[in-house]
């Protein structure tokens, strides 16, 4: 096993700090959902560092706005945006067919959470379809960009991920009650396992994916969630003491990490939380990996699903 990967950097580092002293001139970034939340730092990260970055978004003029917002605290004028709804495979493909030339950074941070009960069209889980397979179907079909020079892929995950394994008899619930906090972990499971089957699949292009947990944050992406159940969540996820929440600039310090360090250079399959390798999760923690996240033949398994699902050849 090889030794646990530690970095100067921790819960409180922002990810400028991370970026500080790192030239990424020439090379290329696209974020999902840049125009929102911890995007919004991951792309001015970037972009302070000298990257070309394209926000993937939604909303086309949030993040416009953001770009705008970037190019004038970074003086980098290579902040562009694009449309992507990963909900919509029509869309994700588009994306990734408009694409041209290398990509040497993806940074999969897009997602939702705690969503109600909600199926798209095709039959899918929402936030399995946005977190994981949307996501899935845009890498896959950016592979070639990717595959060009070598790239990174980093995951946003979540600790979330502890609420469940990927269920593979019922990924959709067609069968078992909804519980929106188990599905948002079973999405979050597969965003760690994609990094798995990917390193396995993927090293001899040079492709490298890792995921991370950036921290208790409060964004848009807790829309769902009442005032109510959140702050007793924050209650429960701290033990005994109070969870710290961390700023947006800090919850995107452990994706700057993984995107840039040389300390993960030619690593997959890794999980990372306040900037540092994540130890394994033991009953009662809060944090730490979850075995079955890591587990080759779920990943596999996944990999599998996906492909057939979305019939797509990765």
């Amino acid at each position: 096993m090889s030794e646990r990967i530690t970095t100067p950097f921790g819960f409180g580092s922002t990810a400028l700090e991370v970026v500080e002293g790192v030239d990424l001139s020439g090379r290329r970034a696209v974020v999902t959902g840049g125009a929102s939340g911890i995007g919004v730092e991951t792309v001015r990260a970037l972009a302070a560092a000298g990257a070309e970055v394209t926000i993937a978004a939604r909303d086309v003029e949030a993040g416009q706005r953001v770009a705008a917002a970037v190019t004038a605290s970074t003086g980098n004028r290579s902040v562009l945006v694009a449309p992507l709804e990963l909900t919509s495979q029509e869309s994700v493909k588009a994306f990734a067919s408009a694409w041209d030339g290398p990509l040497h950074l993806l940074i999969n941070n897009a997602g939702v959470m705690a969503t109600p009960l909600t199926h798209t069209p095709e039959g899918w889980e929402l936030q399995f379809a946005t977190n994981h397979f949307g996501h899935f179907t845009l890498t896959t079909g950016l592979h070639a960009a990717l595959r060009a020079e070598g790239a990174r892929v980093v995951n946003v995950s979540s600790s979330g991920h502890l609420n469940s394994p990927v269920v593979f008899d019922d990924v959709h619930y067609a069968h078992r009650e909804y519980d929106r906090w188990q599905a948002y972990g079973q999405s979050k499971t597969a965003n760690i396992l994609f990094g798995v089957e990917a390193g396995r699949r993927w090293s001899s292009d040079g492709i490298t994916m890792n995921a991370l947990m950036p921290g208790g944050i409060l964004t848009a992406l807790q829309r769902h969630i009442s005032q109510e159940e959140m702050q007793e969540r924050i209650r429960l996820r701290g033990g005994d003491r109070p969870l710290q929440l961390k700023t947006p600039e800090q919850g995107a310090a452990t994706t700057l990490v993984l995107a840039v360090s040389p300390l993960v250079e030619g690593r997959s399959g890794l999980y990372f939380e306040d900037c540092d390798e994540a130890v394994p999760n033991e009953p009662g923690m809060t944090n730490g990996l979850a075995s079955y996240a890591t587990d080759p033949e779920s990943a596999s398994h996944l990999w599998k699903l996906s492909e057939e699902t979305l019939k797509v050849q990765a």
